[in-house]
């Protein structure tokens, strides 16, 4: 079992190994080159992207800056918007469903150092993947931690650092983030509240 293989299914593995140091380096440059493109041209940040993340679906819009390790192990679905300052650590697979909303500086991680120094002092370390549901929306401010499970139309608080999974249809949040309660129909946007026609 090559060392990306035992990353992929949380053993305990060698970042240093499997030509991992270049291919996180060629991320790290795509990701500065997205950043220094400007914002109005989206032709030439879609081409960086094409390359650095190209499990997107349609619609994939990233403000910038952003900051990821692989970006090749990330997979975002349609309509998906991530504002200032998204950075995620894809030593595992990171997956996030369609028109999920993440505020500014929301950060992923996957990787996982060992608790023991003379462990982690080796330079090993394992991973675990994060997945997050369809219709989500992140606050600003918000940390994943590896291994969690986000469901379908969360709404996460900012600030939050979220440890443990979130069933679908929760708002949740806090440090450790923790569902609070469902949403029903009763949070549903008064949009057809009657607006006044005085002048």
């Amino acid at each position: 079992m090559t060392e990306k293989e035992k990353m992929f299914r949380g053993i305990l593995y060698n970042p240093f190994a499997d030509n991992m140091p270049e291919e996180r380096q060629k991320a790290h440059e795509l990701c500065q080159k997205y950043n220094s493109a400007p914002e109005h041209d989206t032709a030439t940040r879609n081409k960086i992207l094409d390359e650095l993340m190209p499990n997107r679906g349609e619609g994939v819009y990233l403000q910038g800056p952003i900051q990821f390790d692989f970006g090749t192990h990330i997979s975002m679905g349609k309509n998906s918007y991530a504002n200032f300052n998204f950075c995620v650590l894809d030593e595992n697979t990171v997956t996030i469903g369609d028109n999920v909303f993440i505020g500014p500086n929301c950060s992923i991680y996957t990787p996982v150092h060992p608790l023991l120094p003379e462990d982690r002092n080796t330079g090993y370390e394992y991973s675990a993947p994060v997945k997050i549901g369809d219709n989500c929306w992140f606050g600003g401010n918000v940390t994943v931690l590896p291994g969690v499970t986000i469901g379908e139309c969360c709404v996460i608080g900012a600030g939050s650092v979220v440890t443990k999974d979130i069933p679908p249809y929760h708002l949740a949040f806090g440090n450790p983030c923790k569902p609070v309660r469902k949403l029903t129909e009763k949070d549903k946007a008064p949009f057809a509240l009657e607006k006044s026609t005085k002048k």
